[in-house]
């Protein structure tokens, strides 16, 4: 793949993006056009997820709600599950000219998130099979030849297209944008379809990387899911599926409470005068996070509790839905408010390695829910006591260790592949903002 270079600075045009590939640098600069003038607006229907089904119909339809979390940016039809209209749905109000062609762009027209306002993706490849566009989209079709396949997908993800489309918006509680208001949007266009598909090949080559790396992380993170299943006893049952083999005949689990594995600990302190580190606890079993609390004084805690590397941690409020961890290094020392309480684990009963895994077990955090009376909303406060008479099965220390070992190791493989993953994607995005004019070139 031939790699763009930077275009010089003092003799670009005012729609000139700073990368090029060589081929074209010395070339015209792009053009502004609306729009209005590149695409043309077709029909969609209104129809609601009940009237979709996924094994039966003739015709597909792209919901607003798939574009938000499903589909990739370049739509190949072969690669993604596209429900059907439902055969008791009448088709006679669809028009020959609304059915999708490749090439077209399908937005979503609704969102609660600004940054998600008009999310995009092209329809690459649709293999013969006739599909609509459904609720909350709009259907923008290019003029014949305005336009190299997949370059639209890009197009509209450049900061310059997004940042207008943002404009555009308008609502409160839930931004809307509407095809009036995108026929105004000033799209940079290079002057040749060869630059075009220039840009398409070498941003969908990056898209190739980021999918195929995705599917290994995926595939760790079943894999991890799967063992732990296999290493830790099913409901009822007191010996695992899988055993090392120095444990094969070793006594099953035991099963003992809280409480006599983990001993309360509070680290009184009074409120900092100045920014401190403060620890928060993330939902769903994905850990605590620290925060900076610049200004003191917005908290009106005078007392705070501190945290230490191994504590096991919950927040009472959200325990119910997996708000538990068990501290790590970099969290020593970090300040929380009475609402997290903390406890010291007894070594001799278990260690914080294989502790980290019990509480990510599906059971587990069912009991903290039933331990967790209803509140408003979210809010189910639990009760300390009752957190430590819950009973739960553990194995000898030993074989605690050999499973620890075993599971933070997936842990690593994942957290190096999740780094790579996050890495080209930046990549993609800092790629993707070079190959397009910048927002400023606009007044430039």
């Amino acid at each position: 793949m031939t790699r763009p270079t930077a275009t010089p600075r003092d003799a670009k045009p005012a729609l000139t993006p700073n990368l090029r590939f060589p081929e074209f640098r010395d070339g015209p600069g792009w053009d502004g056009k609306p729009m209005g003038e590149v695409y043309s607006f077709k029909g969609n229907n209104s129809l609601s997820r009940d009237k979709l089904n996924y094994e039966h119909g003739t015709v597909k339809n792209l919901h607003y709600g798939d574009i938000h979390t499903k589909f990739a940016t370049l739509f190949d039809i072969t690669k993604e599950p596209v429900p059907f209209i439902s055969p008791a749905e009448s088709l006679d109000g669809l028009r020959a000219e609304n059915y999708c062609v490749e090439g077209d762009m399908v937005f979503a027209d609704a969102s609660e998130d600004l940054e998600d306002i008009g999310k995009s993706i092209e329809l690459v490849r649709l293999n013969g099979e006739r599909v609509v566009s459904g609720l909350h989209t709009i259907l923008a079709r290019p003029g014949a030849g305005e336009l190299a396949l997949g370059f639209g997908a890009y197009l509209f993800k450049s900061k310059r297209v997004r940042v207008q489309i943002q404009k555009e918006s308008q609502g409160a509680k839930v931004l809307g944008i509407s095809a009036t208001r995108l026929t105004k949007i000033q799209l940079p266009i290079p002057p040749t379809k060869a630059e075009q598909q220039k840009i398409a090949e070498c941003l969908s080559t990056l898209d190739e990387l980021i999918g195929a790396e995705g599917q290994k992380l995926d595939a760790l993170k079943a894999h991890q899911k799967g063992l732990m299943q296999q290493l830790f006893p099913r409901e009822s049952e007191t010996i695992p599926r899988l055993r090392f083999p120095e444990f094969h005949s070793a006594p099953g689990w035991t099963k003992k409470k809280i409480g006599r594995v983990v001993t309360p600990v509070v680290r009184e302190r009074d409120k900092p005068s100045t920014a401190y580190t403060g620890l928060g606890l993330r939902s769903h079993g994905k850990g605590t996070f620290l925060k900076n609390a610049e200004n003191p004084d917005k908290n009106s805690m005078e007392v705070l509790f501190e945290v230490k590397c191994d504590d096991l941690i919950l927040n009472i409020t959200f325990a119910w839905e997996g708000a538990v961890a068990i501290a790590k290094d970099c969290d020593d020392g970090a300040l929380v408010s009475h609402r997290f309480p903390t406890f010291t684990i007894n070594t001799e009963e278990s260690i914080p390695g294989f502790l980290r895994y019990v509480i990510l077990d599906k059971q587990f955090v069912y009991n903290l829910g039933v331990i967790s009376p209803g509140g408003a909303g979210r809010n189910r406060v639990l009760n300390k006591r009752d957190f430590l008479g819950l009973s739960f099965l553990l194995p000898g220390i030993e074989e605690q260790k050999h499973i620890a070992t075993c599971l933070s190791s997936l842990d690593d493989l994942i957290a190096a592949r999740s780094e790579r993953l996050a890495a080209l994607e930046t990549h993609k995005q800092g790629l993707l903002q070079q190959l397009f004019p910048s927002p400023a070139a606009a007044s430039a």
